[in-house]
């Protein structure tokens, strides 16, 4: 009995080591797992350009990546305004974009993935450059890098800082509304003249028209000087009574 009981301690203990191994190594899978591509990622040490002219920077970059989407969430911790939309920097609306394809080129090689997180670093210092720099004011601003790391930056904004030219172009569309309110009214005067002539021309013809119109006059009666005298009345006044007066006619046999 006493043999067996040594046996079957031993068992046990070598059976708790086995669980303990086994354990362990479950453990080390799961970090592996857990920690994915990062057990193949390396660590390079680069001098990078800064945005002062000269001036260098050294920093450490990593590559070895299995995919681009565990080394966006690398870049993305580092510089957060790459392709996470639209940021503000210093008040003004920035998109800054890279290329799928390029982050694919870049992620393992170290080379290409120092050119890029070069640019990146600088981006802030670049915008706010821009800005103090501009003559006007920056309304938005974007940087894309393609897939073969070309960079395109474009700005919108306004080239009136001081609203100077705001102002001058104010007072040009008032002074130009102002003279054409004048041109108008005085058309309208003109117009308003023209009429008033054409009325009295009109009025004018309409009595040299009644006045030349033709008229028959006859006067009857018994005495020649007076018949004169009231056709002469008549032709003066063609449009009194005279005209359709006759004269009394005294017949004797």
């Amino acid at each position: 009995m006493m043999a067996l009981s040594g046996i079957e301690r031993n068992y046990n203990a070598y059976e708790g080591a086995y669980a303990a191994q086994k354990n362990g190594t479950a453990q080390k899978r799961a970090a592996e797992k857990a920690e994915g591509v990062e057990s193949r990622v390396t660590t390079s040490t680069v001098e990078l350009k800064t945005s002062t002219p000269g001036k260098t920077r050294t920093e450490q970059i990593k590559t070895g990546y299995s995919n681009v989407n565990d080394y966006s969430k690398y870049l993305q911790d580092k510089y957060s305004y790459m392709n996470t939309g639209t940021t503000s920097m210093q008040g003004v609306p920035t998109t800054v974009s890279v290329s799928g394809a390029f982050l694919k080129k870049c992620m393992n090689d170290p080379e290409k993935a120092a050119y890029l997180e070069e640019n990146l670093a600088v981006i802030p210092d670049c915008v706010s450059h821009a800005i103090s720099h501009s003559l006007g004011t920056l309304t938005s601003i974007s940087i894309q890098m393609d897939a073969n790391g070309n960079i395109t930056m474009m700005s919108t904004g306004t080239s009136d800082p001081d609203g100077k030219i705001a102002r001058e172009n104010a007072e040009r569309k008032a002074k130009e509304q102002k003279e054409n309110e004048e041109k108008l009214e005085k058309k309208r005067a003109e117009k308003k003249e023209q009429e008033e002539r054409l009325a009295e021309m009109r009025a004018e013809k309409k009595a040299e028209s009644e006045a030349l119109q033709p008229h028959e006059i006859i006067v009857v009666g018994n005495d020649v000087q007076e018949l004169t005298g009231k056709m002469v009345e008549a032709m003066a006044n063609p449009n009194s009574a005279a005209v359709s007066e006759t004269a009394g006619l005294d017949l004797k046999v």
